[in-house]
Parts: structure tokens; C-alpha cells; sequence
């Protein structure tokens, strides 16, 4: 699949990773490696309303895919209003997920494995975006993360940015085919959006029932 340019409107764009950023993230939140190769990221602006509801422009990495979709995504959340405290490069953070969290900053690549384990995360792969961290923090067993997150750890309390079923954030991820992480049944990761790498033999029989049934 080719890198492409796109436009959106003003504010959301993607192109292939440009140099300067590649030499942000080198060896930061890039690591060379046999899974994903540069050129299989998109660089992202993308245009949000902060917490204080004024207008900010961040900046993101995404698997070259997906990147119309995500910008797409957040396009929809900007027109509704939906607040996001920060958008900012894990790179900010010298790849520190637990520091990036912890600043409630809404991000997506970092090639690291998944908290805990020697599973590679999906957020290595351009793959998965967390959004609004510290009030929606990832918890298995007694381990919360963000350790500053306590505080809503408690999902039936009221308090704002708290994503949920009915929250406009699920519903759009949703609506482009994206899982979260607050299904899950052995953990909780509120914050964690993401949508695996697609099977191409599923999809092409899908495509040649429905052709079927037509």
C-alpha cells in the first residue's frame, strides 16, 4: 500500500514520516526492527478541542492503513466538541508510556511491547490509540496505569472524559470498525482503542459471499 498525502480540511492531514520526525523518534519510540519499517507509518496532524474547549493542533503516528480513517475519526470528534486534554508524540515523554499517561496525553505509536509482558503491543505496530489515559486507565489484577488514575478506577462514579459505551469516542472508533479495551474480560484498558491487522483470506471469502448473496 502506497504512503499517501492526504488532505482532509485544514487541520487533518497525513503524510509518510518526514525526516526531522524520523530523527525525533529514532531509537526513542522507533527501534529498527523485523515487524514494521518506517515507511509503514503515517504522520498525522490532527486538530482538537482541549479541556480548557480551545482549539489545538497535535501530532500523531499511525500505520500508513489507517491513517485516513483515524484522521476521519478525529475529524468527527472535533465537530461534535469532544474534548482531548493533549495529543502529543510518546517521543515527548522519551518513550515512557507510564509518563505519557500519567500527563493524560492521547497518543498512538510506540513500538514497546504490551505493560508486563513480552508481547509486542499493537502500539508497536501503528495500531492502537489511547485517549484521555488518566481518566481511563488500564487495570489488570491490582496493577492500575497510570499510577496517578486511582481516582477513577471506579467506573459507575460521575466525572467527565470517562469513556463508556455511551460515550461519543467509543461510538466513533466503533463505528470504523475499531474494538476497546474496556470489553476486555480478564483486564480493563478504558483508554485503548485499536483494530488488529486485517486477515486477508476472511475478508476476501466475506467479500465473495456477499457477492453471493446479492
Amino acid at each position: 500500500m502506497k504512503n499517501e498525502v492526504i488532505m482532509l480540511r485544514e487541520g487533518f492531514s497525513a503524510c509518510p514520516v518526514p525526516d526531522d520526525v524520523k530523527e525525533r523518534i529514532k531509537g526513542v519510540t522507533y527501534k529498527e526492527n523485523s515487524e514494521i519499517h518506517m515507511d509503514d507509518l503515517s504522520y498525522l496532524n490532527i486538530r482538537y478541542l482541549d479541556f480548557s474547549h480551545n482549539i489545538a493542533d497535535g501530532e500523531m503516528i499511525v500505520h500508513k492503513s489507517l491513517a485516513k480513517e483515524v484522521l476521519e475519526i478525529f475529524e468527527m470528534l472535533f465537530e461534535a466538541e469532544y474534548e482531548i486534554e493533549k495529543i502529543r508524540l510518546c517521543d515527548e515523554y522519551d518513550g515512557d508510556d507510564e509518563r505519557s499517561m500519567a500527563d493524560n496525553n492521547s497518543s498512538a505509536f510506540n513500538f514497546r511491547n504490551v505493560a508486563g509482558t513480552q508481547e509486542l503491543s499493537l502500539h508497536a505496530l501503528g495500531r492502537a490509540i489511547d485517549i484521555n489515559p488518566l481518566y481511563n486507565p488500564y487495570i489488570v489484577g491490582e496493577k492500575i496505569s497510570p499510577a496517578n488514575s486511582a481516582k477513577f478506577v471506579d467506573r459507575g462514579a460521575d466525572f467527565p472524559h470517562k469513556i463508556n459505551h455511551h460515550d461519543l469516542a467509543f461510538k466513533v472508533f466503533a463505528s470504523k470498525g475499531w474494538q476497546w479495551g474496556g470489553d476486555w474480560t480478564n483486564s480493563k484498558d478504558y483508554q485503548h482503542f485499536y483494530k488488529n491487522k486485517e486477515n486477508l483470506v476472511k475478508s476476501a471469502v466475506d467479500k465473495i459471499k456477499k457477492l453471493v448473496t446479492e
